[in-house]
């Protein structure tokens, strides 16, 4: 005799095409696995649309997530997507109210691990303090989808004052950074290639609402904020340069690396600076409050290495220079290509 699990589904089953058809199997996945790791009031009126009680000014966004592997040290995509959605509106200013999540889930994936994954879901959910009001699943064929699939939208108020974006970082600002770099794409390289570095590298997956929070409680002047992803630290620098038409001057021995992204990385002759995060933000804030800024960040779970690591500058426009421990200095440029797809 098989055995069950308390949704009344077997141990060690795999996800059927019929799952996604509609059928008795579609909405006893639904209703036994999907739905119970994420109820809350909104979800359960189960109608086609959410309805929602908004009033002022809103944060809008959307994502697709396809990492490869959906499970990496640190993190999984479950919590990669609701740390990427509530992270994108974090950085607007807004505190995220709101989510959807779409699943397209390939035939033949274990139901076990689609569980794991939805309770992720739930407990980075719970953390962010974000309720997840609509979804949708899809089940494709074998070999259409490299297992699992996430889309997102998500919604969050913005505060009555509030004005970040990437366009508004001024000559003077003082450039934050909340912590190590890399560790994210570093963590999921290692689990992909199935390489082992001496000093493990784990994925800062997290998300960064309540950081944020912090910091605006600090400072009514904090200008820009950007989570640095794909990418990395240098694509984001070279953005708020552009869109605000400033030069940015960073330096080198000011950013922190931790020791196993930076053996990794030299290890593979990769630059950390490229590498992408999905745990940590970048700030421009004025140069006034960005000590308090700062110390308000060091006491946060997810900030405690924060860092000041350079200033904007009303030189070399749209140009991003770093200082190198040496001495010298050398332009930072936006990578020309991906070093690593699908690591989000």
């Amino acid at each position: 005799m098989p055995l069950t699990t308390n949704t009344g589904l077997h141990m060690g089953e795999k996800i059927l095409l019929a799952h996604g058809s509609g059928s008795r199997l579609s909405h006893d996945l639904i209703s036994k696995v999907l739905a119970p790791a994420i109820m809350n009031p909104v979800l359960a009126r189960m109608d086609d649309s959410a309805v929602l009680d908004l009033s002022g000014k809103l944060a809008f966004t959307t994502d697709s997530y396809v990492v490869n592997p959906i499970f990496f040290p640190g993190g999984d995509i479950g919590r990669l997507a609701v740390c990427g959605t509530v992270n994108d509106l974090s950085m607007s200013g807004a505190s995220p109210l709101y989510m959807s999540l779409a699943l397209i889930i390939e035939e033949g994936l274990d139901l076990d691990d689609l569980r794991r994954i939805m309770n992720s879901v739930r407990k980075t959910a719970d953390e962010a303090r974000v309720q997840i009001v609509a979804g949708d699943t899809k089940v494709v064929d074998r070999g259409k989808a490299d297992r699992l699939f996430i889309n997102t939208a998500g919604i969050g108020r913005i505060e009555s004052g509030a004005d970040i974006s990437g366009s508004n970082a001024r000559p003077g600002d003082i450039v934050i950074l909340s912590g190590g770099i890399g560790e994210h794409g570093m963590a999921v390289m290692s689990q992909r290639e199935g390489l082992h570095f001496s000093l493990p590298v784990v994925s800062d997956c997290a998300p960064l609402n309540h950081l944020v929070t912090a910091m605006m409680a600090a400072s009514n002047n904090i200008h820009s904020l950007r989570d640095p992803t794909r990418g990395g630290l240098a694509s984001t620098l070279n953005e708020f340069a552009k869109q605000s038409d400033v030069g940015i001057v960073i330096e080198e021995d000011k950013i922190p690396v931790h020791d196993g992204v930076r053996g990794s990385c030299e290890l593979l002759g990769l630059d950390p600076l490229y590498i992408a995060n999905e745990g940590k933000l970048v700030a421009a804030v004025t140069k006034d409050d960005a000590a308090r800024v700062l110390s308000a960040m060091k006491k946060t779970k997810y900030a405690r290495q924060a860092a000041i690591i350079g200033e904007i500058t009303a030189e070399h426009r749209g140009r991003v220079v770093m200082k190198t421990r040496i001495g010298s200095s050398r332009i930072v440029d936006m990578p020309v290509g991906e070093i690593l797809p699908r690591i989000c």
